[in-house]
């Protein structure tokens, strides 16, 4: 933060500070040609509401008070005025060293601490043991927060996944379902692209987006499914969902036959993939969480689609 914003912020804040303060003040005031205390001040709403000359209550204005001296005290003691830290030297974040008040750093450590030995314990274990043996129900367990500390916000509490991520509890697999592979893509993330084919035109898309549809058993038309194959044979699909559009896992391409569809399968939705195309981003998670909780996470995801 540059010295300028700095003393901006500080100037708005003890500014805005006094200016309550003031506000109380002048608000308390007698003035000349009021009405006197306890009588009708001339203000009327709604025909028969009306205002009278009565002073706020004690109560309330030590409330206020004590609430402008709280935020000078906190201010004088924490982070708030700018680049000042304030006198206990504070801090929510992890970036300066240790020892200097820092309290994520604190409580991770503490963390750490207590849960690192299990973490490494368990890392010591195959994780296909660890996902079926009925001894590390434990370690499943410890996998399942972990899921529902990072993962949730994308796959879903029961990892049943919604539009555009994917469910993974079915055995269907963008990536590999194998634990290493599975492993690979919490630790590493994945990135899957679906490039736009808008040069088709709408016929041709039309055309292969009912061929698509024929693969997974569904009744459409004949003829324009078979067309539609020329169209996927041609137009560069076999490239990356391969002949048969069984998919390619070494390219995170989705299998077309089974069914399963991460974007929607009804013709609208077919079409809009094909036209716009996809981007699939799943964030890496190694330096976040470490190898061992990455391992008994990988566990946990496995054990999901084993059952």
């Amino acid at each position: 933060m540059s010295e300028f914003w700095s003393v901006w912020i500080i100037v708005l804040t003890v500014g805005n500070i006094l200016a309550c303060l003031w506000l109380v003040r002048w608000t308390m005031r007698s003035r000349a040609g009021e009405a006197a205390q306890g009588d009708v001040t001339g203000h009327t709403w709604d025909g028969t509401l009306q205002e009278y000359n009565n002073p706020l209550p004690r109560w309330w204005l030590w409330l206020f008070y004590i609430t402008l001296v709280f935020a000078g005290v906190y201010l004088a003691l924490y982070p708030g005025l700018g680049k000042f830290q304030g006198f206990l030297g504070w801090s929510s974040g992890n970036t300066l060293a240790a020892g200097d008040g820092s309290q994520y750093k604190g409580e991770m450590q503490k963390a750490a601490e207590k849960y690192d030995p299990i973490y490494k314990q368990y890392a010591a274990v195959a994780v296909t043991d660890l996902a079926a043996k009925p001894e590390y129900q434990e370690a499943r367990a410890m996998g399942k927060r972990l899921f529902l500390t990072y993962c949730m916000q994308c796959h879903g509490s029961d990892a049943g996944g919604s539009r555009g991520f994917p469910n993974l509890t079915d055995g269907d697999w963008l990536w590999g379902g194998a634990p290493e592979q599975i492993a690979a893509s919490i630790a590493n993330g994945r990135t899957g692209v679906m490039p736009t084919h808008a040069h088709l035109g709408d016929a041709k898309i039309d055309e292969v987006s009912t061929y698509i549809m024929s693969l997974s058993g569904r009744n459409v038309d004949a003829a324009k499914a078979e067309a539609g194959k020329q169209v996927f044979l041609s137009a560069g699909c076999i490239g990356c969902h391969g002949m048969d559009a069984t998919g390619n896992q070494m390219l995170g391409a989705p299998n077309l036959t089974d069914g399963t569809w991460l974007y929607g399968g009804s013709a609208g939705a077919i079409k809009q993939t094909i036209t716009k195309g996809r981007n699939g981003v799943m964030p890496a998670h190694k330096d976040l969480l470490g190898d061992e909780k990455v391992h008994l996470l990988a566990a946990y995801v496995v054990s999901l689609s084993q059952k």
